[in-house]
């Protein structure tokens, strides 16, 4: 695939640049796409939500009333989860919910990404430039030139550059970082993104990847339900212990 080179002002410098089909020419993988998102949010959570269980609640243990005969359930004390006040039941419990990925399924999820992008001709590749001082206007102009103006914007960089991330950072809809830190959710969630091959810079845009990164994760947390429900069904418990049903033997 080809893509033909722009410079800052939008138009054309009469080159080229031939994209690698083993990376730009995949067949995308929607469930792969998905566990990287699902693995890059998980990663962002704090995992430190809490809440106090019967033997946590500050409260009396005296017993509130007589085992039998009182025409109610046999509740205890005031720390009882039945009563107001009284502690939480299978609560939420500081944990981590980070989980590992293959170095090659994260791969893959980011081919997928940039092979989508590359169906939909969201791919331009920008002259090398250089900015001399941090300026927020100089990076909307760039963005106005290439009529990505208003859109979510990802620039990926060869190498930190302080003034064309300081000259974005003002902008919600735009984010700058370097090619070695971009991930699959970043390119599926920007509308346009950017990148540096040598030097030029490669400017991606999306609008159907949120559609189809929902629909890929509503397919994934069915897969999700149905396997819990199997390995739930797959088990009973006896007097001695936990035993497989239809186990081999």
């Amino acid at each position: 695939m080809e893509v033909s080179v722009l410079n800052i002002n939008g138009q054309e410098t009469g080159r080229k640049v031939q994209l690698n089909d083993a990376i730009f020419g995949i067949e995308p993988n929607d469930h792969v796409l998905y566990l990287d998102v699902k693995q890059y949010l998980a990663n962002q959570r704090q995992g430190t939500a809490k809440s106090k269980e019967r033997s946590e609640v500050s409260g009396s243990t005296r017993k509130l009333g007589r085992q039998k005969g009182g025409g109610g359930a046999r509740r205890g004390d005031i720390n009882s989860p039945v009563l107001v006040g009284g502690g939480r039941v299978f609560g939420p419990k500081p944990r981590n919910y980070s989980f590992k990925l293959n170095k090659k399924v994260k791969a893959l999820a980011r081919k997928s990404a940039l092979s989508y992008k590359a169906q939909e001709n969201a791919i331009v590749v920008l002259e090398d430039f250089t900015m001399e001082a941090p300026k927020t206007k100089d990076f909307v102009n760039i963005t106005k030139n290439l009529k990505v103006e208003g859109k979510k914007m990802l620039l990926l960089l060869p190498e930190v550059n302080k003034n064309v991330f300081l000259s974005s950072r003002n902008l919600q809809r735009a984010e700058v970082m370097t090619a070695t830190a971009v991930n699959a959710t970043r390119q599926r969630s920007s509308q346009n993104a950017a990148s540096r091959v040598g030097r030029s810079r490669m400017l991606l845009s999306s609008s159907k990847m949120a559609q189809r990164a929902a629909a890929a994760r509503q397919m994934a947390v069915t897969r999700v339900a149905a396997s819990t429900a199997v390995r739930r069904g797959a088990f009973t418990c006896s007097h001695r212990g936990a035993r497989q049903r239809n186990a081999p033997g």
